[in-house]
């Protein structure tokens, strides 16, 4: 893998701002750091030269851990940046999710019923995106919210956010608590609805939240 270019982070980091609805300066702000710091004058010297500045790997850190999100995922996002024209993710409704047909074994989309949506950066083979419907997950996630999950990575650890499918068509989205060798402990993510606990002879499938439009 070739290193990202200027362009592609500072691309990268404009992404993220829009992700979550805020301009560059508020992404600043909110990692704390000064408002102009991702301004577009900031990103290559004011001599004649012009030459190109890279945004630190300080200011970097400051923003991921602010907003949550992983260096994996930004750079998945720089990644991005070096094909034309975007890739959609394929949605459909977090009720539809039980649904035979939508997924195979692996947790992986198949089949047809998708609608399509674009999500820079993150429009990679695998991962797709579910609408939040009801309330049972507020006040994480709320009716209309989407998430995108990534069927692809390693087996989530504690802490992570989580769709999970039961052999018997139930769809969960939960905070791992803790998993073993013999059952997998969910939190709930919505204090007035309990927690589970599944063995995994009847867990189907568990992929990381990557993502959610709140």
């Amino acid at each position: 893998m070739s290193r990202p270019s200027h362009s592609q982070i500072w691309t990268a980091i404009d992404q993220l701002a829009a992700r979550f609805d805020m301009t560059t300066s508020a992404l600043a702000k909110v990692a704390g750091l000064d408002p102009t710091s991702f301004n577009r004058s900031k990103r290559f010297s004011s001599d004649a030269d012009a030459r190109p500045r890279w945004p630190s790997t300080e200011s970097l850190s400051k923003v991921l851990a602010a907003t949550g999100v992983s260096f994996g995922e930004f750079a998945a996002m720089a990644e991005g940046g070096r094909t034309a024209g975007a890739k959609g993710v394929p949605l459909i409704g977090f009720a539809q999710a039980g649904d035979d047909g939508y997924f195979d074994d692996a947790g992986f989309p198949v089949g047809q019923g998708w609608d399509e949506i674009d999500f820079p950066g993150l429009a990679r083979e695998g991962v797709y995106a579910l609408e939040i419907s009801g309330d049972s997950m507020a006040p994480v996630y709320r009716e209309g919210d989407r998430i995108v999950v990534d069927p692809t990575g390693a087996e989530p650890r504690r802490g992570d956010r989580v769709v999970v499918r039961t052999t018997a068509g139930e769809v969960l989205a939960k905070e791992v608590a803790r998993i073993t060798g013999k059952a997998v402990e969910l939190k709930s993510l919505n204090p007035d609805y309990p927690g589970r606990t599944l063995e995994r002879k009847d867990v189907a499938w568990i992929a990381r939240i990557l993502w959610a439009s709140q």
